[in-house]
């Protein structure tokens, strides 16, 4: 077998044992969580580094352009993006706050914060969900097998069976595209 096509099993493995696991309550959760925040004008602020940080751009890109339906912008901000705010912050007083001091400054009581994290174990991820609960927001994470630290910190975890940092991503992928899907369908139906 060729490593491509071992590659695609393992992932295809992953996958299955996401169905079997049968994450649709977790997931259905966060849709409503999500979906309750922006119809309140409340914001979805997503934290994720390297990979996920770039899941995180991707997400917000969904959600304030669009994903499958042509409707008005949602209020997501990927705490990511800005590169003045996480150098300048990152330089001055280091980088495991650089996504809590953001969620100071853009969360809010009934915001959520969508956490990213293959090992649930990342400081500035851990930092800015412990910021986001202090403030009454809700957090939703992605993780790997156990969520890790974050798991505690956790209002509903979508953990991908996996211990795979690139598996896990792909897992997260299928996640977050569901959940765009979903909530860009029921924001549009209102």
């Amino acid at each position: 077998m060729s490593d491509l096509n071992d590659y695609l099993l393992r992932s295809a493995e992953v996958i299955s044992a996401m169905v079997e696991r049968d994450l649709t309550g977790e997931m259905e959760r966060a849709v409503s969580t999500v979906v309750t925040a922006l119809s309140q004008g409340k914001a979805l602020l997503i934290c994720g580094n390297g990979g996920s940080a770039s899941d995180a751009i991707h997400i917000a890109g969904e959600l304030v352009g669009r994903f499958l339906k042509e409707r008005k912008a949602y209020n997501v901000i990927a705490l990511p993006a800005n590169a003045a705010v996480l150098t300048a912050w990152g330089n001055d007083y280091g980088f495991d706050t650089v996504f809590s001091r953001q969620v100071e400054a853009h969360g809010s009581e009934g915001a959520v914060l969508l956490a990213i994290s293959t090992s649930g174990n990342s400081p500035s991820i851990l930092a800015a969900a412990e910021q986001a609960r202090a403030m009454g927001m809700k957090v939703i994470s992605l993780t790997g097998e156990t969520g890790g630290k974050l798991k505690p910190l956790t209002d509903i975890l979508l953990n991908v069976p996996s211990t795979s940092t690139p598996i896990i991503q792909q897992g997260h992928l299928c996640l977050y595209h569901h959940l765009c899907e979903a909530v860009e369908a029921r924001l549009s139906n209102d």
